[in-house]
């Protein structure tokens, strides 16, 4: 059997070398340059395809026709490409032995010089995220390739190769193969802190709309689409004794415990509301600085709860069924401080005027000195009252500030973990109840080495977006099952 092999190409140097390792493994048949430049040409033994970018439809469709082999590699990058001992046969075979549509694998990255060990997971049903790590090595089964290839009628300048992965899981699951078969070339200069943002960034916003409309068709036609159909939220189904209760829960936050409380207590509204803190058995002061705000402002609630076993969703538990939170609470890390006085009063009135059950603002990116760094405003403009609620499947997140009717929150309960609740939790009520969004900006969110959102390794990042594609397959399952009922 041999593979066809398709590389995107934009130097000379590059594709000689990547061609150069592909014609040294056996099963490589022909090989494809797909370029937009008449120097791909010169390379002897090689065919070039012209095409406008390798993420187009037009792109994907012509990879299918020009396929002829049982298997075609696409390889994603334009850089250098080192194939390990006998990976294309070890791909091959696993391919054949899990019946996959499509197979990828672990493999080394090289960056200034440096090698190192790059993971990837496996992917899930909930695995929609459009900038999902497969590794540059993506092999196909051509049969595979080519009736998802036909089942795309959407002409998408970037969503093309996104679409024809959903396309073929829906008739073979991709398989991960937990192997280093190759080596690829690092080649990315954004700063940290910036490549999680890329999707909410305007100058994307092109790219995100057709992201959308691919991660939407193949929800509708696995059965997971949920019409813009909500339930109405009655607030007057029970009495509190104050309209809202912002929530913080906290660890070891001396440095920034007090900036956070001066922020909520310096709100100006037109009801009643208090502050609960979940302080989670800090050890650096921060209970002492606590101490000192509820010594002289009786709204503060300060909870140390009995467990010790509390991530912060178990601490916001802890906060929202105590017998003192209000009809609505509201989220505050205790890294971040509310933007002005007015934060609190617009999110309660958003729950009125949407009649909502959730409501998520809009945030500016600082350092810790609350200098503004990119990407800046995080507003999720991307958000639409009719499809937000399937989009949310795709994106890694819904925005913050976030606040939550609190008997719905009280039903649903937060996730006990220190990653991914929030998101668990605005999906969870989006399947029923219509999110209101804040385009104004209500808080500062700070990054500095020693918070949450500080640099992590490569393991604790595959983690964290298991759990996160984790969450999305039990939304997917969850609302499958809605729909048949219904």
């Amino acid at each position: 059997m041999a593979i066809n092999c398709f590389i995107i190409t934009n130097n000379i140097r590059q594709a000689k070398a990547t061609v150069q390792s592909l014609r040294a493994a056996e099963p490589a048949g022909d090989i494809f340059l797909l370029s937009d430049d008449a120097f791909a040409d010169n390379l002897e033994g090689c065919k070039t395809v012209k095409v406008d970018s390798l993420h187009s439809t037009a792109t994907v469709r012509k990879i299918a026709e020009h396929s002829n082999t049982d298997y075609t590699l696409i390889y994603t990058k334009p850089t250098e490409l080192n194939l390990g001992m006998f990976a294309l046969e070890r791909m091959m075979q696993i391919a054949e032995d899990s019946d996959a549509g499509m197979v990828y694998a672990d493999h080394y990255t090289i960056k200034d010089g440096v090698k190192t060990n790059t993971p990837v997971i496996d992917c899930q049903k909930g695995s929609l995220r459009d900038d999902f790590d497969f590794g540059s090595i993506l092999l196909y089964k051509s049969a595979a390739l080519k009736t998802a290839v036909a089942e795309i009628t959407a002409d998408y300048k970037h969503a093309g190769l996104y679409s024809l992965r959903l396309s073929v899981s829906r008739h073979a699951e991709p398989v991960h193969i937990n192997e280093y078969l190759y080596t690829e070339t690092e080649n990315t200069l954004q700063k940290s802190g910036e490549k999680q943002f890329d999707y909410v960034d305007p100058k994307n916003r092109e790219v995100q709309i057709e992201m959308e409309a691919a991660c939407t068709e193949h929800l509708k036609r696995i059965g997971a689409y949920l019409k813009p159909e909500f339930k109405s939220v009655d607030f007057s189904g029970e009495t509190f004794s104050g309209e809202a209760s912002v929530i913080i829960p906290v660890r070891n936050r001396v440095k920034t415990i007090g900036d956070a409380i001066r922020s909520v207590f310096m709100q100006k509204t037109n009801f009643k509301f208090n502050l609960i803190v979940i302080d989670n058995h800090s050890t650096d002061g921060t209970t002492a600085v606590i101490d000192s705000f509820s010594a002289a402002d009786s709204r503060l609630v300060h909870i140390i709860p009995k467990s010790k076993e509390l991530g912060i969703g178990g601490c916001w538990n802890a906060g929202v069924h105590h017998h003192e939170c209000g009809k609505f609470a509201v989220q505050l890390d205790s890294d971040d401080v509310y933007s002005g006085n007015d934060t609190l009063q617009k999110i309660v009135d958003a729950f009125y005027a949407q009649n909502c059950a959730m409501v998520v603002g809009s945030y500016m990116l600082t350092d810790f000195d609350m200098k503004i760094i990119p990407p800046g405003i995080i507003d999720h403009s991307e958000w639409t009252p009719e499809n937000g609620h399937n989009n949310a499947l795709r994106i890694n997140g819904l925005g913050a500030p976030r606040a939550f009717y609190t008997p719905l929150l009280r039903k649903i309960k937060v996730p006990n973990t220190s990653y991914g609740e929030d998101y668990a939790l605005g999906l969870a009520f989006s399947r029923h109840y219509r999110i209101g969004r804040i385009y104004d900006v209500l808080y500062l969110c700070r990054r500095w080495e020693g918070n949450s959102d500080a640099a992590i390794d490569i393991v604790k990042t595959n983690a964290n977006n298991t759990y996160k594609d984790r969450i999305r397959t039990w939304e997917i399952e969850a609302r499958r099952a809605m729909n048949e009922e219904n």
